[in-house]
C-alpha cells in the first residue's frame, strides 16, 4: 500500500506514476474526493467543537452571574451542535474508510530505473548466460518427451482432478523432489537463507498484506467455510506475513528465508494461454526466496537475490536470460521486477521462470512490518523482496528439453545426480 500522506501531497507524481503502468485512475479521482469530503467534514466538526466549548463558557458564567433563565435559552440555541457533530464524525469515519478502501486497491508506484511501456514489449534485457543446446533431429516438446518415457501422465490427472493438473511416475517425480532438495541446498548452504516450512492455508490477512487481496480474489482458491481461509498462490504469502505487526530490530536485517511449498492458482481469466503441458497449472511447487531488509539496501539486495536465482541454472547448465519489466509488465505490488527466463527448444523462445521483485515498502505497510534502528527512533516500514529459486516444475520442463537424447531419452544433469541416487539418464520403464 502507498503511503496515504505521500498520495494525498502529490497527486500529481502518483497520477502520472499510474499513467506509466497504464492502471485507471478513477481510484484516485475517487480518493481525492473522498479524502476532500473528509477534510471537510473534520474542518466543520472543528468549527462546531469550537462554538460549542465557547457556549459552554459562555453559559457557565451566566449561570455563575444568576442569570438562570438566560442561560436555559442560550443552552437550548447551541443543543442541535451536538447532534450535528455527531453526524460529521460518522461522516468523516465513512470518508476515511473509503479512502483506505481506494488506497488498497493502487498498484505500487515504479522504481526509476524501470523502463517505460505498455506492456512485455517494452521489456529490456539485462545479461543472458550460456547458450542455446544443437540437436541433430527434432526436439520434442515436455509433454511428448515425459509422456513417451512414462514419467508423465496428464490424463489421469484430469481424471482425478481436472484440467491443469499433472501426474509425475518413477523418475519424473523424483526428479521433482531432486529439484526441490538441490534448490534449498544451495541456497541455505551457499547463499545464507533460513529454511521455513510454512503453512499451505493462510487467512484474508495474510492475502492482503502481501496484496493477492483484494484485486485478486478470483485468482484464488477458497476454502468453503467461515474462516475465510485460502490456499497460497505462492510462499511469499505465508513467509512474508511471518512478522506480520511486529517491530524488528534494525540489527536484524536482512531477513533471508526459503522456503519450498506447494502453489494453488485458478489462472482465472488465462484459458487459452499454454493449455498444454505443466506450463501453466493449477497446482505447482516452488522454492521460493522473500527477504526483509532496511530501505537504504533493498535494491542491493535486490541484485543478490536474483543472482541466487540464478545460480540454479547455471548449476543445471540451462541457458537462460534476465529482463527488466517495463512499466506495463510490472505487477501489482512491485517497484521494479526482474524475470529471469530459460531457453524451451520446442518453443524455440525463452520463458519465464522465476520473478525477481522490490516492492519496498508497499506489502510492509499492508502488513505492518517495521523495524526500528534504535536509539529510540520512531519504528519504520522494511523493504520486502521476493523471488523463485526456482518454480519447479518449469526447471523440470528445461530439463527434459534441454537434455533430450535422439533416442527419447534424457541426459540428467550431472549435479543432479546424487539427488537421483546415482542415475544419469531417464530412459523408458
Amino acid at each position: 500500500m502507498l503511503d496515504l500522506n505521500y498520495v494525498r501531497e502529490n497527486l500529481d507524481k502518483v497520477r502520472e506514476a499510474l499513467n506509466a503502468r497504464h492502471f485507471d485512475a478513477t481510484a484516485l479521482d475517487d480518493f481525492a474526493r473522498a479524502d476532500e469530503e473528509r477534510r471537510r467534514t473534520i474542518a466543520e466538526s472543528d468549527q462546531l467543537n469550537a462554538q460549542r466549548n465557547a457556549a459552554s463558557r459562555e453559559i457557565g458564567g451566566l449561570m455563575k452571574e444568576g442569570h438562570k433563565e438566560e442561560a436555559e435559552a442560550r443552552r437550548a440555541e447551541v443543543s442541535g451542535l451536538k447532534d450535528r457533530i455527531a453526524e460529521l464524525d460518522g461522516l468523516r469515519a465513512q470518508s476515511e474508510e473509503r479512502v483506505h478502501e481506494l488506497l488498497s486497491t493502487l498498484p505500487n508506484i515504479p522504481h526509476s530505473s524501470v523502463p517505460v511501456g505498455t506492456d512485455e514489449s517494452a521489456n529490456t534485457e539485462v545479461r543472458r548466460w550460456g547458450t542455446r543446446p544443437e540437436f541433430s533431429f527434432e526436439p520434442k516438446d515436455h509433454v511428448d518427451l515425459g509422456t513417451a518415457l512414462g514419467i508423465l501422465d496428464l490424463e489421469r490427472a484430469t481424471k482425478i482432478a481436472s484440467a491443469r493438473f499433472a501426474i509425475l511416475n518413477g523418475a519424473g517425480a523424483r526428479l521433482e523432489r531432486a529439484l526441490i532438495n538441490f534448490m534449498l541446498d544451495v541456497q541455505t548452504r551457499e547463499h545464507g537463507y533460513l529454511e521455513t516450512l510454512p503453512p499451505f492455508i493462510v487467512n484474508r490477512h495474510s492475502l492482503f498484506g502481501t496484496a493477492q487481496l483484494p484485486k485478486f480474489e478470483a485468482d484464488l482458491f477458497k476454502l468453503e467455510d467461515e474462516r475465510q481461509l485460502y490456499l497460497i498462490p505462492t510462499a511469499e504469502v505465508p513467509v512474508t506475513n511471518y512478522h506480520r505487526e511486529e517491530i524488528l530490530d534494525a540489527s536484524q536485517l536482512p531477513v533471508k528465508w526459503a522456503a519450498y511449498t506447494p502453489c494453488f492458482r485458478s489462472e482465472a481469466g488465462s484459458y487459452g494461454r499454454d493449455t498444454r503441458g505443466m506450463i501453466r497449472q493449477h497446482q505447482f511447487e516452488k522454492v521460493e526466496l522473500v527477504k526483509y531488509a532496511l530501505p537504504e539496501n533493498s535494491y542491493e539486495e535486490l541484485e543478490v537475490l536474483t543472482r541466487d536465482a540464478e545460480t540454479i541454472l547455471q548449476k543445471l547448465g540451462l541457458h537462460y536470460r534476465v529482463m527488466t519489466l517495463s512499466t506495463g509488465d510490472l505487477g501489482f505490488g512491485a517497484a521494479k521486477t526482474y524475470d529471469i527466463e530459460v531457453w524451451l527448444p520446442s518453443q524455440n523462445a525463452f520463458r519465464e521462470i522465476s520473478s525477481c521483485s522490490n516492492y519496498e515498502s508497499f506489502q510492509a505497510r499492508r502488513a505492518q512490518i517495521r523495524f526500528r534502528r534504535g536509539g529510540g527512533s520512531k519504528p519504520e516500514f522494511v523493504h520486502t523482496l521476493n523471488g523463485s529459486g526456482l518454480a519447479i516444475g518449469r526447471t523440470w520442463i528445461a530439463i527434459l528439453e534441454n537434455y533430450q537424447q535422439a533416442d527419447g531419452s534424457v541426459i540428467v544433469p550431472e549435479i543432479l545426480r546424487s539427488y537421483m541416487g546415482g542415475l544419469d539418464r531417464i530412459n523408458r520403464g
